[in-house]
């Protein structure tokens, strides 16, 4: 999977490029902590979360060899919307991490097909090696305040309960990986193991639009904004 960083940088660019406006964003931390929401209760990236909940049910996925995560099953069973189909931030930015999830996986099982390599947990390694790699060629600095905004969006949302104390676990997890990424930062292309600087290049900007072109879609009230897969 993506690592913090990258879905992150993914926000950084998409809010750089546009206004939160422009996105359907009304409250930016909210949709920055809902960017990094779905890996919170995995059990991986937070220190000492109050509970962990299995990766199926956060990612809309069973846990196998790089799996693809069925983000449109989010918006159709867990979007909140009201009346006029509006979403808090939060599950836009859930929605967000989804997409590259899924996009980042199917690029990456696309190019180990076409370039016969076997499948598998030394596949695995090579694979998430070269991502941390990556994530470290990009730079970052923005963690989510858990603000009362952000806050009341996470009382809101529907899809697993949020604890108060693990989003401010959340926010200071961020904020050590943006200072660690700074601390190692690589300049230029890594030496990678497996997948080569082409190849997470396309796939970054490939992430980018799909994430762009469905909040537009979702700006412009398209009722299928978030389900096209």
């Amino acid at each position: 999977m993506p690592s913090w960083n990258i879905h992150t940088a993914h926000a950084e660019q998409l809010l750089a490029q546009e206004s939160p406006d422009a996105l359907g964003i009304q409250c930016v931390d909210a949709f920055l902590l809902g960017n990094l929401l779905p890996d919170i209760y995995v059990g991986y990236m937070v220190p000492d979360v109050s509970h962990k909940i299995p990766y199926k049910e956060t990612h809309f996925a069973d846990p196998t060899f790089v799996p693809e995560p069925r983000y449109w099953e989010l918006i159709e069973n867990y979007a909140g919307a009201d009346r006029e189909g509006h979403v808090s931030d939060l599950v836009l930015g859930a929605w967000a991490h989804l997409v590259a999830d899924h996009d980042y996986n199917r690029h990456n099982n696309a190019f180990i097909a076409a370039h016969g390599i076997k499948p598998g947990e030394k596949t695995r390694i090579r694979k998430q090696k070269d991502f941390d790699l990556f994530g470290r060629t990009l730079d970052i600095s923005r963690a989510p305040h858990v603000t009362p905004e952000v806050l009341r969006q996470c009382a809101s949302f529907t899809q697993y309960e949020l604890d108060v104390e693990d989003m401010h676990r959340t926010q200071r997890a961020m904020e050590t990986i943006i200072a660690n990424n700074a601390a190692h930062h690589i300049e230029g292309t890594p030496a990678y193991s497996m997948l080569d600087a082409a190849f997470f290049a396309s796939t970054f900007d490939a992430v980018t639009d799909h994430i762009r072109s469905g909040l537009h879609a979702y700006v412009a009230g398209d009722a299928d904004w978030g389900t096209r897969h």
